[in-house]
């Protein structure tokens, strides 16, 4: 185990100060068995795959990280045209969709260039452009650190939400009850095309929404489209300093909705408890139209915020982003701002998408 490390060097926002106790686990095994461990001596644990939803505290993490550093795609059984792949939780997550989409492999393309580990996407049912992996999950292979044994998870399990399943729903708890090992997804066959469900990826590619077009295609596209939002990772480019979107598009009752500009965007998301009729609304446009623009905190006039040292993206106003040398303060400052600014403005309130650790919006 080593001390001091800095876990600034282990998340894509590039902040976060030390960690009292490290191992990076190269297997499943060794990660159950530091886990284990951990638990055993009452010591604060906290799990890292890739880094990329991970806000940390400037104060670093005062117990022990283990990162699943173990990596691995494979396909456990192919039926004809449907195909299970098996991904370990380390595995670089863009890595592996791109092999999939070497393979002929469809469900998974326009999940394409999403920063971190495959571990990590059944947590958050992570999703971009009409997609999210709920659709291709089949199941996860989980250590369930309140029984003391390894446990297979299904689709039904993990109760996806928008956003949302139960794992992480178990991280607001004092004590997160399921770490994962690896992911299971159910692909098919196609050889060539892929599905697009998605209309501002329909416009790129040149096709109607819910027609098919060439999957290579599809996936470069996806790329394209990402990286100009600045949420394709690139060390020289400081706009993909971030945890990605800080903020989750709220999703509100109908009557909300009636509140706002006829110009805001606004989907169909389904009905609540009491039967009445939901929308998810566009945090971008609720950022923007509440007059936080593109790289708002870089100018002279925000030294109050946080001066230079962080911003909104200077390409999407959905990303809080580090100039160079900001601290966690710094981006929840910013962050702060912006969902007090919104609520002030239209009545919203946002909310942050990854995980906050030691550290409060």
């Amino acid at each position: 185990m080593e001390a001091g490390v800095r876990l600034a060097e282990y998340t894509t926002s590039r902040v976060g100060g030390p960690a009292a106790g490290w191992i990076a686990a190269e297997s499943a095994e060794a990660a159950t068995e530091a886990i284990r461990s951990v638990d055993a001596a009452g010591t604060p644990l906290l799990i890292l795959g890739g880094g990329s939803n991970t806000l940390m505290a400037d104060a670093g993490f005062p117990g022990t990280v283990v990162q699943l550093a173990f990596r691995g795609v494979q396909v456990v059984e192919e039926t004809g045209e449907s195909v299970l792949v098996r991904m370990a939780a380390g595995q670089d997550w863009d890595e592996a969709v791109a092999w999939t989409v070497a393979q002929g492999l469809t469900g998974l393309e326009a999940l394409s260039g999403i920063p971190g580990s495959a571990g990590a996407t059944p947590v958050q049912n992570v999703g971009a452009y009409g997609s999210d992996v709920s659709r291709t999950l089949v199941s996860v292979q989980a250590w369930d650190r309140q029984a003391g044994e390894l446990v297979e998870l299904s689709h039904e399990d993990l109760r996806f939400g928008y956003r949302d399943s139960v794992i992480k729903r178990s991280m607001l708890d004092s004590t997160p009850r399921w770490v994962v090992l690896s992911v299971d997804f159910r692909l098919h066959r196609s050889g060539s095309i892929a599905p697009v469900r998605f209309a501002q990826l329909a416009q790129a590619l040149g096709v109607d929404e819910g027609e098919s077009a060439p999957l290579e295609t599809v996936r470069h596209q996806v790329l394209r489209l990402r990286a100009g939002k600045g949420m394709v990772l690139d060390a020289q480019d400081q706009d993909t300093w971030s945890t990605g979107s800080f903020f989750t598009n709220p999703i509100v009752p109908a009557s909300v909705r009636a509140h706002l500009p006829a110009d805001a965007p606004a989907y169909g998301a389904g009905q609540d408890e009491d039967g009445e009729k939901l929308v998810k609304l566009s945090a971008a446009w609720l950022i923007d139209r509440a007059g936080f623009g593109k790289g708002f905190g870089l100018g002279p006039d925000e030294q109050a915020i946080a001066g230079a040292r962080a911003s909104l993206s200077t390409k999407h106003t959905l990303a809080v982003t580090n100039r160079g040398h900001a601290s966690t303060a710094d981006l929840l400052a910013i962050a702060r701002t912006v969902r007090d600014g919104v609520e002030a403005r239209w009545g919203v309130r946002l909310h942050p998408e990854p995980v906050l650790v030691g550290c409060v919006l």
